[in-house]
């Protein structure tokens, strides 16, 4: 499995930012997908964005325009830089890996998860 870290949550307040990070172990495979899910008390885990190297970056109609993923190799760091941000997307926030396809989305598609960073937007 690939060890996964997270970092970068806290409170902000209605329009702000925030910038996520996950490291991830030198046996990731650099043409695997590196996923962001969240997900807040009560509700499933949903996918946020994706970065898949070799198909594309995917974003849910949630963020799109609002969330941009970024990656340093060097660093073995993926971001999730957060703007705009809304009381619905107070969650927790999970990177994971080993994707499996088809659907970037699919929490099951996935064997490799961190163990998340909280993220709460006030209004």
């Amino acid at each position: 499995r690939v060890l996964l870290v997270e970092s970068g949550g806290g409170s902000v307040q209605t329009g702000g930012s925030l910038t996520l990070s996950c490291t991830y172990s030198d046996n990731f495979d650099n043409s695997d997908c590196l996923t962001w899910f969240r997900q807040a008390p009560g509700k499933q885990r949903e996918g946020v964005a994706a970065f898949c190297p070799t198909i594309a970056t995917f974003y849910s109609d949630a963020v799109k325009g609002r969330f941009t993923l970024s990656r340093d190799n060097a660093e073995n760091t993926v971001f999730l830089q957060m703007n705009s941000l809304k009381p619905e997307d107070t969650a927790m926030y999970f990177c994971a890996a080993d994707y499996r396809g088809p659907r970037w989305s699919d929490q099951s598609n996935y064997r490799s998860w961190g163990q998340g960073t909280q993220v709460t937007v006030s209004s």
